[in-house]
Formats: C-alpha cells, structure tokens, sequence
C-alpha cells in the first residue's frame, strides 16, 4: 500500500471525525494506520530509523534514529529504550511514558519503520552480488536472492540457509560445515522458481544464504558444444547430460556411449544402457562415431 493511499485513508479518517459520532474510532484507527501496514512483530534494533506520530502534536512528530545502544532522545522524555522491542510493544511503552509523565491523558501515538538498517542476512556463493542484504520486514528467501541478483548459470540447484542461533545475531557469514545440522535449511531451487511456497524460508537477522557452485560433468565426441556443464540436479539422466552439449551430431552413436567415472580413486569405464541411466559429478560422457 502506497504512502500517497494512507495519506489519504488518514485524512477521510480525520474528516469523519470531525463530521459523525464515531470520532474516537476513526482517530484510533488513523493513528495506528500507517504502523499496521507494517510487520508489528518487527523487532527494532541499532541504526534502525523510526517514524513516530502523536497525533495533533507536530512538535513531538518526527523522524528518530535509533542509536547503538537501542535508545534515542525523545521530546519530554528525554532517553528512551526502543532497541530488543517490537514496534507494537515500542508504541505503548512510549504512551504509558507519555501517560505517566502527566504531559497527556490519552495520547495516539503511531510507531512505523521508515528505513531498515539493524537486521540483515548474508548471501554467499554463486549469486550476482553476494554481501549483506538488509532484512525489510518479513523477507523471505526469494526476496532476498532477487536482491542478489539471482543465481549464476554455474550454481547448483539449491540453496542452503544457515540459520543464525536463537537470540544471536551474526556479524559475518557463516557457511554450512560451520553450523549445526539442526540450524541448516536446504531449498530446491527450480521449486522455488515454479513458486513452492514450502521452499520460499522465513528469515531471520543473522541468517547466511549459501548457493554453492554446481559440479561439473564433462560431454565430448560426437555432439555438437563439446565441453564442461554444471550439473545442477543431482538426477541428471544421460539424456539431458546430451542435451547441454546441443544434442548429438548426425554421426554420434547413441547405441555406444561411454561414461568414464573415477570410483574409490580408480577410473573405471561404464557402457549406458539407457539414456535414462543417471550421470554423476565429474563424469565424462563420450559419444563415440558411429561405424560405417
């Protein structure tokens, strides 16, 4: 919802108030509008810049940023501690303040986010640009690796998310042998894309986003790109190992390939007998000429 939309939302508000006998109701839900659009469960930390309303009081109307220690300096109040609160939580510490301090009987206060900066995730690995991504809100895993610039053609097909412990956060990013089984989520990818919502995770702030690099199968003979391809599923089929490489020429005997996989240290020779048969990493497929 724009902010032009709940200008305007506020401002028929104000006007049935003055006009009709459900003043007290359209000014509640005025004041609370704008902060509503938002997550009320966002916990609000360092750096974060606040937006806060008391309504008919511009001069306490204004924008604060939160300092390192989660406090800042408000009108009247003097310090005040928002850093570890939620925002709805902020909001009525702030009116019991406002309350008890004799300065109003029944104030409207409003508490918004309007910049983001506390939270945040790392995205390592093959993306477009890795580093710190700010958490707005609720942001899910999909938001996020668009902020990143989506995967690159040599990542694998999944995403491995690392969980930052409960209650900690963290300052640099931690990779997967790093972490606790407990605390690492794997997401496929291409469900992702197609809109799984199962695979689209929750974050949190300290959260580590790791797309690590596909393995490489190897095609060569008879097709017609010879060359490296990124395995990006782990059941790739002989098939569509082939169609990377453009497919097989007109020449390629599909009734005699080859795989050459290394086993236990040894390199050992595979004849396919489907092209249905699964490759794996490091495999090299060889189309041989057919005979004449």
């Amino acid at each position: 919802m724009t902010h032009a939309l709940s200008s305007s939302l506020s401002r028929r508000f104000r006007a049935l108030a003055r006009d009709t006998s459900v003043s007290c109701v359209a000014v509640v839900l005025a004041a609370g509008f704008t902060a509503f659009a938002q997550q009320p469960d966002y916990v609000i930390g360092p750096k974060d810049v606040l937006s806060i309303t008391v309504w008919d009081q511009p001069d306490l109307t204004n924008k604060f940023t939160v300092e390192t220690d989660g406090s800042f300096t408000f009108p009247l109040i003097g310090r005040i501690k928002a850093g570890g609160l939620t925002l709805r939580q902020f909001e009525a510490d702030l009116k019991k303040r406002l309350v008890d301090g004799g300065f109003f009987r029944d104030p409207q206060v409003s508490v918004a986010v309007d910049q983001y900066a506390s939270q945040r995730v790392f995205v390592v690995g093959e993306v477009r640009s890795p580093g710190p991504i700010t958490l707005t809100g609720d942001m899910k895993l999909i938001e996020v690796l668009s902020r990143a610039g989506s995967a690159l053609p040599t990542a694998s097909g999944e995403a491995v998310i690392v969980h930052a412990p409960a209650g900690k956060t963290a300052t640099t990013a931690t990779l997967p042998d790093e972490a606790d089984d407990g605390d690492i989520v794997r997401v496929n990818l291409k469900e992702l894309q197609e809109g799984g919502k199962a695979n689209n995770v929750a974050l949190r702030d300290g959260d580590t986003i790791f797309v690590p690099r596909a393995e490489t199968i190897y095609v060569f003979g008879q097709v017609r790109a010879p060359g490296a391809y990124a395995l990006q599923t782990k059941d790739t089929t002989v098939l569509q190992a082939l169609a990377l490489a453009g497919g097989v020429t007109d020449r390629g005997a599909t009734n005699r390939i080859r795989i050459t996989r290394v086993v236990n240290g040894k390199t050992t020779e595979i004849k396919v007998k489907k092209l249905t048969d699964l490759v794996q990493p490091g495999d090299t497929i060889v189309v041989p000429e057919k005979w004449i």
